[in-house]
């Protein structure tokens, strides 16, 4: 029996996880959930798996919160140190999947705690990557990738030669506008943006699929959880979403890691690693698929992988400012306040008004990151 301490259990992957949770009641049990502000569900979620300990982000939603769960014995908290103290609270899992770089400061004190860290937000890693993994390192924390792309990796590497890796491939739909021209893609919308071809997520990571800048994020993630360096990384659209990420070793030889677009999948192996629980879907059929494609990426109209891999050469705070001008470009668009093609102009202007901070302190990067938002959000209320 495992304890799961889940941060973000409202969004896609927290509910996802819950369902693999509830599929082994016998091998697992809710400690502790947290959300950003869905009171209701967060309180529906405690009382469901009997948790002791419910955290809701925004401290004015506690009242509202403690009314929801009256009766029931479960403790209410609010706010981000209650967020640090449930990570912290001995568990066997700190399942982290808060949207954005609001998960950094949560995994941090997880990873201070000595925890097992199944990580399901990227952003954390790319607004502080040396901090997180140090941090990581030096209380002796696990590390194990949730997202698809970097769980894909963490798979072909077990039992491997660290240092027979020649390249990691990381695979990308493509998103729902691949095959756009320039001038399509200033008419496109937030609802059809949104319209994913294969995965089912939520609607931050959605865009950012769209515009490949959550291709851009995992490159950077990838970098700083497998010591590989960035000329390393490479970035392949694979439409179909079955290979989910490739190692090429130094003999040539390739191993790739392959099924469903399901998210359930990789939480399910981070939660049970390293055993393999069964599943309880249909399995991947190849013969039905047919045929796997791959093409490289056009950064001519997608360019945001081109900025993430400049941000994370230029090193420093740059990922940070880079992480906080998409969050808040993406945030603008779903509101319908920019156009799609906006976002990567806003993270480009943003990244040429930076000034580096070479080796940031942690104060360091949560300042430049709410710098970064401010002068993001100004720039958006001219347009």
């Amino acid at each position: 029996m495992k304890s799961v301490t889940l941060l973000g259990s409202t969004g896609s992957i927290g509910r996802q996880a819950l369902d693999v949770i509830q599929a082994f009641p016998e091998r697992f049990r809710v400690t502790a959930l947290a959300a950003d502000r869905q009171v209701e569900l967060l309180a529906r979620q405690a009382r469901a798996f009997q948790a002791e300990t419910a955290v809701i982000g925004r401290e004015a939603l506690l009242p509202e919160l403690r009314a929801a769960l009256a009766g029931s014995g479960i403790r209410a908290l609010a706010g981000m140190g209650a967020l640090e103290e449930i990570a912290a609270a001995p568990c066997d899992v700190v399942l982290a999947a808060m949207v954005g770089a609001a998960g950094l400061r949560p995994l941090l004190a997880a990873a201070r705690a000595g925890r097992t860290i199944a990580l399901a937000n990227k952003e954390p890693l790319v607004a502080a990557g040396a901090i997180v993994m140090e941090t990581v390192r030096a209380y002796h924390a696990t590390m194990i990738p949730v997202d698809s792309e970097p769980s894909a990796i963490f798979q072909c590497l077990q039992g491997q030669d660290r240092g027979g890796v020649a390249k990691l491939l990381i695979t990308a739909s493509g998103g729902a506008l691949r095959d756009l021209t320039p001038a399509q893609l200033a008419a496109v919308t937030p609802e059809a943006a949104l319209q994913h071809p294969t995965w089912t997520m939520g609607p931050k990571i959605t865009i950012d699929s769209a515009t490949l800048m959550n291709k851009g994020l995992e490159v950077i993630e990838a970098h700083w959880l497998f010591g590989v360096p960035l000329a390393q990384i490479d970035v392949l659209i694979h439409p179909q979403s079955i290979v989910h990420s490739l190692v090429e070793f130094r003999d040539g030889s390739l191993l790739a890691q392959l099924g469903l677009p399901s998210m359930r999948t990789p939480i399910q192996y981070a939660l049970g690693y390293p055993e393999r629980l069964p599943h309880n879907w249909a399995p991947l059929d190849l013969a039905t698929i047919g045929s796997l494609t791959f093409a490289a990426p056009d950064f001519a109209r997608f360019p945001c992988p081109a900025l993430a891999r400049a941000a994370a050469l230029a090193g420093g705070d740059t990922p940070a400012v880079l992480n906080a001008a998409n969050e808040e470009a993406v945030a603008a668009f779903l509101a319908h306040r920019i156009g799609f093609l906006d976002i990567p102009a806003l993270v480009e202007r943003a990244l040429t008004a930076h000034r580096l901070t070479p080796e940031p302190s942690l104060e360091a990067i949560l300042a430049a990151d709410a710098a970064t938002r401010e002068m993001v959000g100004h720039w958006i209320g001219e347009r």
